[in-house]
């Protein structure tokens, strides 16, 4: 009896009611944001606006106060002055500093002070770089709620921490809001960023970080889609002093179509699709994507060579080479109607043949097919001859081309095949 009654002691009830209650008041302890914030405000009012005697605060509260868990709560201050309601607003009954981006002048000089604020604090307490990224990312969702002069040095300010690594490009993401990119404060927020990141860097230092997150192509969304064209963005950026960011998007777009060409391209080989249907495309290409023949009769080379599986053997791979690009040679004579398409043709069968080793012997069989199937003349041929080669490979090539190099140069004038295409 006595054990039954030790056994039925209700001691666990009243130790876990004890730990609930502490637990309890700890997390009330623990998370405060507004006494938080009213600790960071009467410190920074204590600095005054000299930002190094912010930075020096800032460094000695991280020891005393639960920056992990208030980061939110401390990015807001140092941005917006306090606290930021949902949209972006600040809570009429809030404290707030003038010790802010959002208060500051708004030029590039005191930008790059703040800026040097924000490295510091993160340098010294690094788990605060998770914080810091989603901080941003929720402000440029609020841009609506902010002014046109906090949006611009929020831009201003958030261009130079890309350019010197504290943020990563993905923050951009932020920027394809529906509702912002709609009424334009995506893009106008982006003229100032890009500046500013520019102005830091350069052009090529910015399009490495956005290919890094695959935001190289993703530029022209920050207009809506009846905006997104190559010609709207150019002008836009351009007239608001940022060529150099007008031109990538236009070549980065090229580069993409090109691709695209090349991919069908080779589709439409494949199923053995008319050659009247594949001009009829590569054409309607060119002109939608202002691709110039040069570009385009480089692009079948390549789509042509890649159809094949070739011989290893030397001897037989200039006859299989012959037959294949015979069957090609019509597709190849309706893009090289200029003397600079055929010589543009030439190189890349020259530099075709060299970077494959078994067709260092075909090359001169391929030009002579080219010739009579009048895809190449005899100009472009006699001026890749004279000066217009690569040195890959030339002696082989040119001591291949000798004779009949002479012989278009002495044949009779009627034996010529002159080609009304050349220049």
């Amino acid at each position: 009896r006595v054990s039954f009654m030790n056994n039925q002691k209700p001691q666990k009830p009243t130790l876990s009611g004890q730990r609930f209650k502490t637990r309890k008041r700890d997390e009330k302890e623990r998370f405060d944001p507004t006494q938080f914030q009213d600790c960071i405000i009467q410190g920074l009012s204590e600095t005054g606006t000299d930002l190094e005697a912010v930075a020096k605060f800032l460094d000695a509260s991280g020891a005393k106060l639960d920056y992990r868990r208030y980061a939110e709560t401390l990015f807001d201050i140092l941005v917006a002055g306090g606290m930021l309601a949902p949209g972006g607003t600040l809570a009429d009954d809030m404290t707030r500093t003038n010790v802010c981006v959002f208060a500051a002048q708004e030029d590039l000089e005191t930008m790059q002070a703040f800026a040097q604020v924000f490295n510091k604090l993160i340098r010294r307490y690094k788990y605060l770089e998770k914080g810091f990224e989603d901080e941003v990312k929720k402000l440029l969702l609020f841009l609506k709620g902010f002014s046109e002069s906090e949006r611009n040095k929020l831009a201003m300010l958030t261009g130079i921490l890309l350019a010197n690594g504290t943020l990563n490009a993905s923050i951009l993401n932020s920027l394809y809001n529906e509702n912002l990119v709609k009424e334009g404060v995506s893009a106008a927020f982006a003229v100032k960023l890009f500046k500013s990141w520019i102005n830091e860097k350069d052009i090529n230092a910015v399009a490495v970080s956005l290919r890094k997150v695959n935001m190289d192509n993703r530029l022209m969304e920050l207009f809506p889609a009846n905006k997104q064209s190559v010609e709207h963005f150019s002008k836009y950026f351009t007239e608001a002093g940022l060529k150099e960011l007008s031109e990538y998007v236009r070549n980065q777009q090229s580069i993409g179509a090109r691709k695209e060409l090349q991919k069908e391209l080779q589709e439409q080989m494949s199923r053995g699709d008319p050659f009247k249907d594949i001009i009829l495309y590569v054409k309607e290409e060119m002109k939608k994507n202002n691709i110039s023949e040069q570009t385009v009769v480089a692009i079948i080379w390549s789509s042509v060579m890649s159809t094949v599986e070739w011989n290893k053997k030397e001897e037989l791979v200039a006859e299989q080479a012959i037959k294949h690009l015979k069957q090609y040679s019509p597709l190849l004579a309706a893009f090289t109607t200029q003397g600079q398409s055929e010589l543009t043709l030439l190189l890349k069968i020259q530099e075709y043949c060299y970077d494959n080793i078994h067709f260092m012997k075909a090359f001169q069989k391929i030009v002579v097919l080219f010739y009579k199937a009048e895809v190449l003349s005899e100009e472009p041929i006699l001026k890749w001859y004279k000066d217009a080669h690569l040195a890959k490979g030339k002696s082989v090539f040119l001591e291949q081309m000798k004779k009949f190099v002479e012989w278009l140069k002495n044949a009779e004038e009627g034996e010529q095949q002159l080609s009304s295409k050349v220049e």
